[in-house]
């Protein structure tokens, strides 16, 4: 009675910024631990929503990489993690939380998702990638679909998401 699998992990995890993500933690305890997401914790902490990434849930997560948040114009993530720029800052990461427990199947193309940010996302899904598009016409590709966490599921995308406002 085996199973296939790509990981060695006992929980079934997948392996983001070389480290096993697994559904036995939370969101926020699984992106801690890897490498490429640094910049997304270091900004989750900033807004102050580690605490409500840590919370039951669900939460679809759209989590941008360190190479995203530094494809931004030159200081812009220094400026948005100072205490004066908190609101604009949590805007745009609950920008990329969507409720529930979205994995990749249940994505469809076409599908409008609406944020905790209360603005739009919309999924386009080919059979080669599912790219999301943000409120301003930006598209981010998910580049590893379905970590799994306790609260909800992670798609690491390799693009910062905007809100028209």
């Amino acid at each position: 009675m085996g199973t296939t699998s790509v990981s060695a992990s006992p929980s079934g995890g997948v392996m983001v910024g070389g480290a096993m993500m697994t559904a036995d933690k939370d969101i926020v305890d699984n992106a801690a631990g890897s490498s490429d997401h640094t910049t997304l914790v270091a900004a989750v902490k900033a807004a102050g929503l580690v605490e409500t990434l840590k919370s039951a849930g669900p939460f679809t997560v759209f989590a941008p990489t360190n190479a995203a948040f530094s494809a931004l114009p030159a200081g812009t993530v220094e400026t948005l993690v100072k205490p004066e720029n908190k609101a604009t800052l949590t805007k745009i990461l609950t920008y990329h939380v969507v409720p529930g427990r979205l994995t990749a199947a249940d994505l469809k193309s076409g599908q409008v998702l609406t944020t905790v940010e209360g603005e739009q996302l919309t999924v386009t899904k080919t059979a080669s990638a599912v790219t999301i598009k943000d409120a301003k016409g930006g598209m981010a590709t998910v580049t590893i679909p379905d970590v799994v966490s306790s609260n909800g599921v992670t798609h690491v995308i390799d693009a910062i998401l905007m809100p028209a406002k």
